[in-house]
């Protein structure tokens, strides 16, 4: 994210508020958020500086997802992750043991990356492929067991 939180809010016709900005701000070196790390980085609740509530945390990843400024993706048994690397063709790998979610850039370049054998009439746009595994810590830990 090159540009400011409050004139990237401003070109997708959003309100530049301080509780959309400080959550694109807490998301920047921190992908694969989940919306309790963002919690945590903000301060959320009664009393906080960010003024952000728990349930106005998840309308303000709404919109921000909607508006296509923060991607949202949801790994099989984890909660919700977000990142702000959008509108590019990349998809993930996911460590079984920790949790660990790391970006893998698309080997075939334009989206969709993969085509079905039968479209069933869609016109697809997107593929999103997710790689499970165990990341090196945890197959270090797996042996040493």
């Amino acid at each position: 994210m090159d540009a400011l939180p409050g004139d990237l809010l401003k070109r997708k016709g959003l309100r530049s508020t301080s509780q959309r900005r400080a959550v694109l701000a807490a998301l920047q070196g921190h992908p694969h958020s989940t919306a309790p790390d963002l919690e945590a980085r903000i301060g959320v609740g009664k009393g906080s500086a960010s003024g952000l509530s728990r349930q106005g945390l998840y309308n303000v990843l709404e919109d921000l997802t909607k508006a296509q400024l923060v991607r949202c993706i949801e790994p099989a048994g984890s909660p919700a992750r977000y990142e702000l690397r959008v509108g590019d063709n990349h998809h993930h790998l996911v460590c079984r043991g920790c949790g660990l979610v790391e970006d893998v850039d698309c080997t075939v370049g334009a989206a969709p990356c993969l085509d079905p054998v039968d479209s069933k009439g869609f016109a697809i746009d997107e593929a999103e492929i997710t790689w499970w595994g165990l990341c090196r810590d945890c197959q270090e830990r797996a042996t040493a067991s």
